[in-house]
């Protein structure tokens, strides 16, 4: 069956052997997770991989909805990873375009795909780590592409460091790198991308637990403060020149609304009990700030100012 396309990373590995999803250990007691109406991939004919020594299965799951512009060129990507053990999921909210049709021409490199209607992004990726079966897994959205070599240096990262996450460089309007986990306590934005840039132990998305699927823009936000804050799990940032990642600029979170942005960084502080007046405050500076800023005449001395304090 497949003689002739091993050279595909996620044709390689493969074993007629019944893989432990990720959902049986976390949640034990969820059913049903089988029973989709419209599916395909590797795992419908009993194709599973499994990690080995010094070969982690790193799972990478990708959500799309109507994606038919950018789809191919994400699953191509992941086939063209020069990492031979890769777990590839794909969850679809039911389509209306011609994503399904994308995603049937890839049914043989893809070991899991399902199609049906979601509660939103959040919801989808939930579902994708909960059909999981590697050690490690990454997010790769529908518009997003992974580098040829970036699996190969999150094995190499994972098994030289004793660590639970980790960040890759990402290229978007300029490239993206590092990881400042103290500036946490007054924003976001302290890693290159959660999409194309990120990747989690098994075990730790289990000790953090899933995405909180009533923030719709960043429920990311709201698991890395988590990671970090809750949890004090051990993370890192790949070198600068080692690049994981090409994020779209023209992506969903390209057209967020600045104050729906901002409310819900504040509801996701509020939930993690951070001080009421302290977050109220910086909710209300950036909206200030955000308003100075569209004004042409001060971009070019807020951005330097920004360069200086590293807001």
């Amino acid at each position: 069956m497949f003689d002739n396309i091993k050279n595909f990373s996620t044709q390689k590995n493969i074993k007629k052997d019944n893989g432990k999803l990720f959902s049986s250990k976390y949640y034990p007691y969820i059913k049903n997770l089988s029973n989709f109406q419209i599916s395909g991939g590797l795992r419908t004919n009993n194709f599973f991989k499994k990690s080995e020594k010094n070969k982690p299965l790193i799972s990478v799951v990708t959500v799309c909805y109507n994606a038919q512009e950018t789809l191919e060129n994400t699953i191509q990507s992941v086939m063209n990873q020069d990492y031979d053990n890769v777990e590839f999921i794909i969850i679809d909210g039911n389509s209306s375009d011609n994503s399904l049709n994308i995603i049937r021409k890839y049914n043989k490199y893809i070991d899991l795909w399902i199609s049906e209607k979601d509660d939103g992004i959040y919801n989808a990726i939930n579902k994708g780590i909960l059909l999981s079966t590697g050690s490690i897994i990454g997010i790769l959205n529908a518009d997003d592409l992974y580098t040829k070599n970036a699996l190969t240096l999150v094995k190499k990262y994972y098994i030289e460091n004793n660590i639970d996450f980790l960040f890759g460089s990402v290229k978007k309007d300029r490239l993206l790198s590092g990881f400042h986990m103290n500036k946490i306590v007054w924003k976001f934005n302290i890693y290159p991308a959660h999409s194309s840039g990120f990747f989690i132990s098994q075990r730790a998305q289990m000790i953090t637990g899933l995405y909180d699927e009533n923030f719709t823009l960043h429920s990311d936000y709201d698991l890395m403060y988590r990671i970090i804050c809750k949890h004090k799990l051990k993370g890192m940032a790949m070198d600068r020149d080692h690049i994981t990642g090409i994020f779209n600029n023209f992506g969903k979170s390209s057209k967020e609304n600045k104050f729906s942005y901002f409310y819900e960084e504040f509801k996701i502080r509020k939930k993690n009990n951070q001080n009421i007046f302290f977050i109220t405050f910086l909710f209300f500076l950036k909206i200030i700030y955000n308003q100075i800023y569209n004004f042409n005449i001060c971009k070019k001395f807020l951005n330097k100012l920004r360069k200086i304090i590293s807001f």
